[in-house]
């Protein structure tokens, strides 16, 4: 898939990399990426895969803008208050860059979905704000085979991983899954929502363009990307921290004695 004279000049930085180049922005533009959630986290990260060349965004939620989601959620205007985010997403997606597609999907996923509209996708990008929807997209990526980039922020805390649990790694091993990190979600109310705990806006922000960078990295290959590896990120002391993690094989996904 080549690139036009007008994207060579937009992407003039990414090419100019030798990481990237023009082969890479070619893989950018042919690539085609599931973002669940425009909310915090999916704001930051689908305009930086925008500005950055994917060829085709799918962007899940069945939300509307709220006055109080733009203190974070700041692909959306005021303007934009009542209308449906994927909406309000792919117009201010078209305005960053029209060479990108955009397929909106007002909707909330589903057992009864999930695997059908995954399946569609390259690669998939979550940052979905409860646990329902964060177990039920790892385990149909999973069973979907396909790479998941997922990321959780609290008030001032953040995580983000890569799972490619369908894959071995380098020594054959097999790579693991999210629940080989989290077996099962917390109880119901264990952990405070969003709306009742607060959020720090430009944390989403950060951790956003972290997601981008991670689905960037998949998608033309370079450097070590984060498939094994948990980034933990404390804002009151900006600290950042990567913990390695392994394959569980008691995880009731993929372990010795999970359903086949």
């Amino acid at each position: 898939m080549s690139l036009s004279a007008e994207e060579i000049e937009r992407y003039a930085r990414h090419i100019v990399l030798r990481e990237v180049g023009g082969p890479g922005q070619q893989r950018l533009k042919k690539a085609r990426v599931l973002v669940v959630g425009a909310g915090g986290l999916g704001a930051p990260l689908l305009q930086y895969l925008a500005a950055g060349g994917v060829g085709a965004l799918g962007i899940v939620d069945d939300d509307e803008v709220s006055l109080s989601n733009l203190q974070r959620q700041v692909i959306h205007h005021t303007t934009a208050v009542g209308r449906l985010k994927v909406d309000s997403a792919k117009d201010a997606i078209h305005r960053l860059n029209p060479h990108v597609h955009v397929e909106p999907h007002a909707l909330r996923l589903g057992e009864q979905n999930a695997r059908a509209l995954i399946a569609d996708y390259d690669i998939i990008a979550d940052g979905s704000d409860n646990f329902a929807t964060r177990y039920l997209v790892s385990d149909a990526c999973f069973y979907e085979k396909k790479p998941l980039v997922t990321a959780a922020v609290g008030g001032f805390d953040a995580s983000l991983t890569t799972l490619r649990p369908f894959e071995n790694d380098a020594e054959g091993r097999p790579n693991p899954t999210y629940r080989c990190l989290f077996p099962a979600p917390p109880p119901a109310g264990a952990v405070p929502s969003c709306e009742e705990a607060g959020v720090l806006g430009a944390l989403t922000g950060i951790v956003g363009a972290m997601m981008a960078l991670e689905v960037i990295r998949e998608i033309v290959g370079f450097g070590e990307g984060l498939v094994g590896r948990l980034l933990l990120m404390d804002a009151r002391s900006m600290r950042f921290e990567t913990l390695r993690y392994a394959y569980d094989p008691d995880n009731p996904l993929t372990g010795v004695t999970a359903p086949r």
